[in-house]
């Protein structure tokens, strides 16, 4: 595509965004182009917050669909879309409510902890959600006695579960992208940046994280970003998060502990994609009733821990 051909693409989704009072969202992992045009970029606890606030009556969720999900859960009076329907989270399929339902006989009285990286469904079958920047807060609050059920993604629950030194009944999901991170991708970049800092995501592999400088969220690696002294930083998540690190920290050095983590997922949505949504209002994200209010519950603790 031209440059003007790009520039009138950016000025239509402007006209579109102010006629229809929208805020446009985006998930860290999304593209550079689909960041750049938004209102907000953040992590999953940064954006749920957003739609939670925003007065905007049309909420425009450049991510997948737990998180558009997520959005429409806290904020049914506004119109909540998602540009690309087939953008779905793997790790969120890996759960489903009706085996959340049949583990949760298993162990009656037990917590249910979910990470916000799941379906409306399952989340109306939690006490609470989470994210991967406060899971371990979470979890510290509940009764040192109270037997916890987390899911989906075993390796955020191991991390937690190591920091807090909760024992945890862990369900058997994870990333798929945060799988193809290895130690001894690390070990390679340690050689070729022997003075770079090392952080990594907590869906990575346990063996992974071990070998990481710091366990981070996406939001805290902004932080780490800032606030650091290093120079150079090795960045253990998907590569979409290299963009908005080195956009908010043109001094610095970001380097992909591997090129191989990328989301498809997260790369479906275009510029075109999300014009298309703010001209046809689509596609729409409606939860029913009976399922969005228990979600709500879960997800509005989540919200209160910070």
């Amino acid at each position: 595509m031209r440059v003007d051909d790009r520039l009138d693409l950016h000025e239509r989704i402007n006209e579109l965004r102010a006629r229809r009072g929208a805020v446009i969202l985006a998930h860290n992992y999304q593209l550079g182009e689909v960041q750049d045009i938004a209102d907000f970029v953040g992590d999953s606890l940064d954006l749920s917050r957003k739609a939670a606030s925003t007065s905007a009556e049309v909420v425009v969720f450049c991510g997948v669909r737990f998180m558009a999900e997520t959005a429409a859960i806290l904020s049914p009076d506004k119109i909540v879309l998602l540009p690309a329907l087939e953008a779905n989270c793997p790790l969120a399929d890996m759960a489903d409510a009706e085996r959340l339902g049949r583990m949760k006989a298993e162990h009656p009285g037990a917590k249910v902890v979910c990470y916000v990286n799941s379906s409306a469904e399952v989340k109306a079958e939690s006490d609470i959600c989470c994210t991967s920047a406060n899971a371990t807060d979470v979890i510290a609050q509940i009764e040192p006695d109270r037997e916890i059920i987390f899911l989906p993604d075993q390796y955020l629950g191991d991390y937690v579960r190591r920091v807090t030194g909760r024992p945890m009944i862990l369900w058997p999901g994870f990333c798929p992208t945060h799988m193809r991170i290895l130690p001894e991708h690390i070990a390679l970049k340690r050689k070729q940046y022997p003075d770079a800092r090392v952080i990594v995501h907590p869906e990575c592999r346990s063996e992974v994280a071990l070998e990481a400088d710091e366990v981070l969220s996406t939001g805290g690696m902004c932080r780490y970003a800032r606030e650091t002294d290093a120079s150079t930083i090795i960045v253990g998540t998907e590569v979409g998060m290299i963009h908005r690190l080195q956009k908010g920290n043109p001094d610095k050095h970001f380097v992909p502990v591997t090129e191989q983590a990328i989301c498809p997922n997260m790369k479906m949505i275009t510029l075109e994609h999300v014009l298309w949504a703010l001209e046809e209002l689509e596609h729409r994200i409606e939860i029913p009733n009976e399922i969005s209010s228990r979600a709500e519950a879960a997800v509005q603790r989540m919200i209160a821990t910070g």
